[in-house]
């Protein structure tokens, strides 16, 4: 009978014992009470290194518009248009959406480029900008929302649905949560780097003679920041989706519900500062280290090998010496048959005072499925274990 999350055991060698001080960090995350939804994440060892509500759902008012980058960037990514493509405003597209809550000012005949209007979107959250990156690539809002929620499903964005490209209110139609938003923060940095960097983190932006700052309240000061997006309505209050990258490390913030416009930068910047400053990355393991076993059904093998797909590291907090703990977990006996490179189970990783975190684990060799004999054996071999 399969087994959900199987462990299989505790598979510390004594080599990574040896590097296993871990527990609470010299100084708490710097989250006031005030801020009801927090979430850092470093991205670069999947470890959550301090969380508030993150999976309680929310409106995310104009952090909406980091899918609608991370979209548009898969569509130049695929080749199904440019950033050179240029577009040409309605009259009807003008008259909804331009001068209308956050706005690029778009103008009835103007013709931006789409890499203008994902600048616009971006930097100064144009809600027009982003109803006119929908209408450029799919032609309209409809298609292009049943795209993002697309790659939201895609991406396991359990929590979230989305009703509309720009965040405008829309009668709780769009609903968010901080686990899912540093989820889709990572793939953006990760998968699209070239275009995050070129579309992220510039704190100006000039359209019609008009030139606007960016609220987004990390970039440029603090050290490594580089984006990504702010939010705010009456109904979601401020909300703060952010990244950046020191000494090799990438870390992802999310904050929301914050009711103090002040309040979300400066604690934002703190939390950023925090994640970097009172948190170390140590190596535990590298790729391709064996990792351990798990059982094989109907196969030539009765078990297969598990190895680690890449490093493993940790962060750490400073001046920490608390256990580290790791087991193996899987839905089985798994199925033969089973190729090389396969993921067929998950290490977690659990570090004293911090969340457990899972990292993928691969089969290590090929198993076949089992020929007549082997599976008289195996079956006889079950009846006796």
């Amino acid at each position: 009978m399969a087994i959900f999350a199987r462990v299989s055991g505790i598979l510390l060698s004594g080599a990574l014992l040896a590097a296993s001080p871990a527990a609470s960090a010299s100084a708490p995350a710097p989250v006031p009470v005030e801020v009801p939804i927090a979430l850092i994440v470093d991205i670069s060892t999947g470890q959550t290194l301090f969380a508030r509500e993150e999976e309680r759902r929310f409106v995310p008012a104009s952090v909406v518009k980091v899918m609608t980058a991370y979209t548009a960037f898969g569509l130049i990514e695929e080749g199904r248009i440019t950033p050179a493509t240029p577009f040409q405003v309605s009259q009807e597209l003008a008259d909804e959406w331009s001068g209308e809550g956050s706005t690029m000012f778009l103008k009835a005949g103007d013709r931006p480029t789409f890499g203008e209007l994902l600048l616009g979107a971006t930097t100064v959250s144009g809600n027009d900008a982003s109803v006119a990156i929908a209408m450029a690539t799919t032609g309209s809002l409809e298609s292009w929302i049943a795209l993002m929620n697309a790659n939201a499903a895609e991406l396991g964005m359990r929590n979230t649905h989305f009703g509309s490209a720009n965040g405008y209110p829309d009668e709780g139609r769009t609903f968010t949560s901080a686990r899912d938003l540093a989820v889709l923060a990572e793939a953006l940095v990760t998968r699209h780097p070239d275009l995050y960097r070129r579309y992220f983190g510039r704190r100006t932006f000039s359209w019609n003679g008009i030139t606007q700052q960016n609220h987004e309240p990390l970039t440029g000061r603090v050290e490594g920041a580089d984006g990504i997006k702010t939010g705010f309505t009456n109904e979601a209050g401020n909300t703060l989706v952010g990244s950046g990258e020191r000494d090799g490390r990438r870390l992802v913030l999310v904050l929301a519900g914050v009711a103090d416009y002040d309040m979300r930068g400066d604690v934002g910047r703190a939390l950023l500062e925090w994640g970097f400053s009172d948190f170390e990355t140590r190596p535990l393991a590298g790729a391709g280290t064996p990792m351990g076993t798990a059982l094989v059904q109907d196969g030539a093998s009765s078990r297969v090998s598990l190895r680690l797909p890449r490093d493993l590291a940790l962060s750490l907090p400073l001046d920490s010496n608390g256990a580290i703990t790791a087991a193996i977990r899987y839905n089985g006996p798994l199925m033969a048959p089973i190729a090389e490179g396969d993921t067929v189970a998950q290490l977690r990783v659990s570090v004293e005072g911090m969340e457990p975190f899972d990292v993928p684990l691969e089969a290590a060799e090929n198993v076949g499925e089992a020929n007549f004999l082997q599976r008289i054996v195996n079956g006889l071999r079950g009846l006796f274990t």
